[in-house]
């Protein structure tokens, strides 16, 4: 019941070689050859409405074209597991360039992020594809990712903690005070990882996976017997697989060590559905498989929503200066325009006084105030360290005079094509906890505009602690992009020197993807330095530039935005007016209460069946869609955030046929709504191309 789909005929030949003595059978097995006509995303259309097909696996070499890869990859991953190999991760990333957005997000790393946030879960070899459909087909979702570790001996105790730290630096599951009492009672070593000893019997394994089982801690438990003549590892199976069912459904992980006498008890792991492992390693990268999907499918159901209007202060601004830097031909923005833009959307800046020479510069320094930064002015020049652009700390206009003479010198010395417009007078920023990060934007030729976010300052390319995500992205996916560097863990405190504001450095890059979404024409941004403290956050040095938008793949969001252009209003029969818009993510709770206000037969009529009340999961997939093959129009008063009525229609992947329903808040009928929302959704359709709209 899995099927497997490779872009190599020769690696086919040598999985089924390899799963054959394996018992491991499959519902379609399919080599993709050149695609010409066949590729990815039609394979994952077919297989994720195959009834045979339980999970889906990909070997990935290359995708010539984006065209319906990501949307399949998400439908497919809302109803199965979708793991993939992709080969070429070690290969080379983009040439060194002026934005170091663009140096960073190379190929690779943006696949990763298309991964991610389609659901599925990308592994690193081939022999963990099928290990990763074994854990996710037989072990209970997550609900945490909190570990507690069993074992019959220290060292295999050891080695586990070993390997999950190695990992990630995860540490394990801090055990409460009355879970710690209650395994004294079972062992002598009560703590996470639980030493039983060589020989405990079964009815201990029993004993302590049944009170960690209960331990609100606890979210999964690796539980690693190692053989040994005193006890029969069979038996200690039969009592784990008792326990486990008696739990209150945490995750359980099993590791049997050894061939011969192992395999016996791993098999009954598997008539019971649990997953078993042969080594350590294995159960380790197992159950972070298990947390990656998790978060995946997660990110699958963040559909970011509009947000709030101060992300968005001044779009009319941003607008009028995008379009000034149309005008120039090579698209870059100026200093003052660019960080007035970054300004528009609320982004913490220091402003800049452009000085057309170093007496102007001193003028400048004087009206601004002492110390200052001074800074080279070149649209050349992207990296204004590396050609001694720079000069800091400035305490008085001679200084300032002799850095710009300093700085001219050294610049035409290093880069004598550039052309110098003047210098950049700014206030120091004097914030000694700051950490400088940085933020950026690029276009990947694949998956279109990206964010990037990472460790900033001058050895960027060097360090390359950063992450990619896919835009847009709202707080909660914000969050998870900054935890995914190394230099997330310098934010904390650390002595005398206080966290920094987390939740600052997430709005700044929900910030920023609100200027990309609202300004498609950006193609690349650097700040850099952005700096990070307990006040706040504040971009130091930022460049942008921006390109006439086309239709190729590079300049298409690979996850569609809210579409904000749909909206309208209309007027019921009795003149009140009404919103018609998309649905978003938070309309979750209005949709709700639509459903309690609507009679039995309505539902039925909907449904198809007798509905009191949807639980979150069906209500997360009504209102988190995807726009690029769902579409749903909800009705409210432009006063309140009632959902009055909802049209909704899913589109098959070649844009043929859209399957229609419809639902009218039950005291509403007769107000005209209904036909409103039918006529603004097929008039969505004929705008879409779609052959016809079906309904039962």
């Amino acid at each position: 019941r899995v099927a497997f789909v490779s872009q190599s005929g020769a690696l086919c030949t040598a999985v089924l070689d390899w799963a054959r003595p394996r018992g491991i059978g499959f519902s379609y097995f399919v080599s993709l050859g050149e695609g010409l006509d066949v590729d990815f995303g039609d394979m994952l259309d077919f297989l994720a409405n195959d009834e045979d097909t339980k999970a889906i696996l990909l070997y990935v070499e290359s995708i010539a074209e984006r065209r319906d890869f990501m949307a399949a990859t998400r439908a497919a991953a809302r109803n199965k597991p979708v793991i993939l190999v992709k080969a070429g991760r070690g290969g080379a990333g983009r040439p060194i360039g002026p934005f170091l957005s663009e140096t960073l997000a190379s190929p690779d790393d943006v696949f990763e992020a298309a991964a991610r946030r389609a659901g599925a879960l990308r592994v690193a070899r081939l022999d963990q594809l099928f290990g990763a459909v074994e854990t996710l087909a037989r072990s209970k979702p997550l609900k945490g990712e909190r570990l507690a570790v069993l074992s019959n001996g220290g060292g295999t105790a050891m080695m586990a903690v070993d390997a999950i730290v190695a990992a990630d630096g995860r540490e394990l599951a801090a055990l409460a005070p009355d879970t710690i009492e209650k395994l004294s009672r079972l062992t002598p070593h009560p703590g996470n990882p639980v030493d039983l000893g060589i020989a405990a019997p079964a009815e201990t394994y029993a004993g302590v996976l049944g009170v960690l089982a209960e331990a609100a801690e606890v979210d999964a438990t690796l539980v690693i017997h190692a053989p040994n003549p005193m006890v029969d590892g069979t038996e200690a199976a039969r009592a784990v697989i008792a326990a486990q069912k008696k739990g209150r459904g945490a995750a359980v992980l099993t590791c049997w060590i050894g061939a011969e006498t192992a395999g016996p008890a791993r098999r009954l792991f598997a008539e019971a559905g649990l997953p078993a492992y042969e080594t350590i390693a294995d159960a380790v990268d197992g159950f972070h498989h298990l947390i990656h999907h998790q978060r995946n499918q997660d990110m699958l159901l963040e559909t970011p929503p509009l947000d709030p209007e101060d992300h968005h202060p001044a779009r009319g601004t941003a607008r009028l200066i995008v379009e000034r830097g149309l005008s120039d031909p090579e698209g870059l923005l100026g200093e003052p325009e660019t960080r007035a833009l970054l300004a528009a959307y609320g982004i913490p800046v220091i402003p800049a006084a452009l000085a057309a020479s170093a007496d102007e510069a001193a003028e400048r320094a004087e009206a601004i105030g002492f110390p200052v930064a001074l800074t080279v002015a070149s649209p050349d020049v992207a990296r204004k360290w590396d050609v001694g652009g720079v000069a800091l700390n400035l305490e008085n206009a001679e200084a300032v005079r002799a850095a710009a003479a300093g700085i001219l010198r050294r610049v035409r010395e290093n880069r004598p094509d550039a052309r110098i417009d003047g210098f950049a007078v700014q206030s120091m920023a004097l914030r000694p906890h700051a950490r400088q990060l940085m933020l950026g934007i690029a276009c990947d030729p694949l998956f279109g505009p990206v964010l990037v976010f990472g460790e900033g300052g001058r050895a960027v390319e060097l360090v390359r602690d950063h992450t990619v995500a896919l835009p847009p992205v709202n707080m909660p996916l914000a969050r998870q992009v900054i935890d995914r560097t190394r230099v997330s863990r310098r934010l904390d405190a650390q002595g005398a020197r206080p966290a920094a504001n987390r939740e600052a450095v997430a709005e700044a890059l929900v910030r920023l993807s609100c200027m990309l979404v609202d300004n498609p024409e950006i193609v690349a941004c650097d700040i850099n330095p952005l700096f990070a403290d307990e006040l706040g956050v504040l971009a130091v040095d930022a460049r942008i530039r921006v390109a006439a938008l086309d239709h190729s793949d590079q300049r298409r969001f690979a996850i569609l935005p809210y579409p904000a252009h749909l909206e309208e209003t209309a007027r019921l029969h009795d003149g009140q007016a009404v919103l018609l818009r998309p649905i978003r993510p938070a309309d979750e709770p209005a949709h709700a209460e639509l459903i309690g206000r609507v009679t039995p037969q309505d539902l039925r009529y909907r449904f198809f069946g007798a509905v009191r009340k949807l639980q979150h999961h069906q209500l997360a997939r009504l209102t988190q869609i995807d726009y690029d093959r769902e579409m749903a129009f909800i009705a409210i008063r432009p006063d309140r955030p009632d959902t009055l009525g909802v049209v909704r229609t899913v589109t098959d992947p070649d844009n043929r046929r859209a399957e229609l329903a419809i639902l009218v808040r039950s005291d509403l009928k007769g107000t005209g709504l209904g036909t409103m929302l039918m006529t603004k959704i097929i008039d969505y359709h004929k705008a879409r191309g779609t052959g016809a709209i079906v309904a039962q």
